[in-house]
């Protein structure tokens, strides 16, 4: 247990961005989840909307520095693949 004002005030705000980094990662997850289902089940129009969402969040993630804007660029692709696939079908 911290004894120093400044390090009771870390752990406390830490402790806050745990929270806040892990709600965001966490719907990312469930995005993800729904759009490979979506893809899953040949539904174009949804994928396609899912597939907007994603990219959005991601960036938004990646640049409040959730995530590494490399992993953000990487789960992009894929999802852009995803989707593409489901066309040429």
């Amino acid at each position: 247990m911290a004894h120093i004002k400044s390090a009771i005030k870390r752990n406390r705000t830490s402790k806050a961005a745990n929270l806040r980094n892990r709600a965001r990662v966490s719907e990312l997850k469930t995005i993800e989840k729904n759009l490979r289902a979506a893809v899953a089940s040949g539904d174009a129009a949804s994928a396609g909307e899912l597939a907007k969402k994603f990219t959005s969040k991601l960036d938004k993630v990646a640049k409040a520095g959730t995530i590494h804007p490399n992993r953000a660029a990487n789960k992009k692709s894929q999802a852009d693949k995803l989707v593409n696939s489901l066309a040429a079908k």
